[in-house]
């Protein structure tokens, strides 16, 4: 137990407590700093790319959760049976999980690009006549990033429900079959049901995860955050404050500590949410 209690004390308070003090200081690479209260988070809150990493992380949990939760609950029911090709197919699936995020990004940007596959493509068949700036706009890098993002966690969160699927009772489904049920209402009535909690833990991952997201970002654009930074993260954004021979540790820590309400914010409403589902 002490033990323990020292591993965690050494790996996730001290370095926390560490994280708050530098917030509170205008410490930078080269020197400590000393103290200034609340000025890091006065100027964070006017700072517009600290709205826009706010706005892009948030919007990157709205748009990737969702997806996350069922699409490989939907791949997990599809292979959850037995045949030939089942081992091939959920290997194939999980492959994106263990690629290296530079492998990742460099098949990416090669189809993303003006001149990569799908540009080519589309306008082999006619279908556009300018190129689709998938890494360049704003919307349109932030969008392909969240496809970059489910891509790759889809055969991570397929293994967690195909764990969590071996434990409903093939029963029901027998069940189910006899009172007429089709496959999409035994999916809706007895799978889903069945993996409820299951569900209530991935959106707690993919949450933390997407709100974190750093690579998928970083690659695609470069390093540059797109245009301008439009498509700053508030990850990004510690890595552009906390590092460098002008880095700004303390106001880097400040960033973190409003990433840390936030997340544990949201991690109290989903905790919440799913505690009444499962009293109800």
């Amino acid at each position: 137990m002490a033990l323990a209690l020292a591993v965690v004390g050494g790996f996730l308070v001290l370095p926390f407590l560490g994280t708050l003090r530098l917030s509170v200081t205008d410490a930078t690479l080269l020197r400590p700093g000393s103290f200034i209260g609340l000025e890091n988070f006065r100027d964070l809150f006017a700072d517009p790319r600290f709205r826009t990493a706010l706005l892009n992380s948030s919007l990157y949990v709205v748009c990737v959760v969702p997806f996350m939760m069922v699409l490989p609950l939907i791949l997990a029911a599809l292979l959850a049976k037995s045949g030939p090709l089942i081992g091939f197919f959920r290997t194939s699936m999980y492959l994106p999980v263990v690629m290296s995020s530079v492998v990742v990004g460099l098949i990416w940007t090669s189809l993303l690009d003006k001149r990569g596959l799908i540009n080519e493509s589309l306008a082999t068949l006619k279908a556009i006549t300018e190129p689709i700036p998938f890494l360049t706009d704003r919307w349109l890098l932030l969008f392909s990033a969240m496809v970059v993002t489910i891509w790759t966690g889809l055969g991570y969160y397929m293994v967690i429900y195909l764990s969590a699927l071996a434990n409903i009772d093939p029963a029901l489904y027998e069940a189910a079959a006899l009172d007429g049920a089709g496959t999409v209402q035994q999916f809706l009535h007895v799978t889903m049901p069945g993996v409820r909690s299951t569900m209530g833990l991935i959106g707690i991952l993919s949450s933390v995860a997407a709100f974190r997201v750093f690579g998928e970002i970083y690659v695609l654009s470069n390093g540059t955050g797109g245009v301008g930074g439009q498509d700053l993260t508030m990850t990004m954004l510690i890595q552009l404050e906390g590092t460098g021979l002008q880095a700004r540790t303390g106001y880097a820590a400040a960033i973190s500590m409003v990433m840390f309400v936030v997340l544990g914010t949201l991690l109290a409403v989903q905790l919440y949410a799913q505690n009444r589902g499962d009293e109800q």
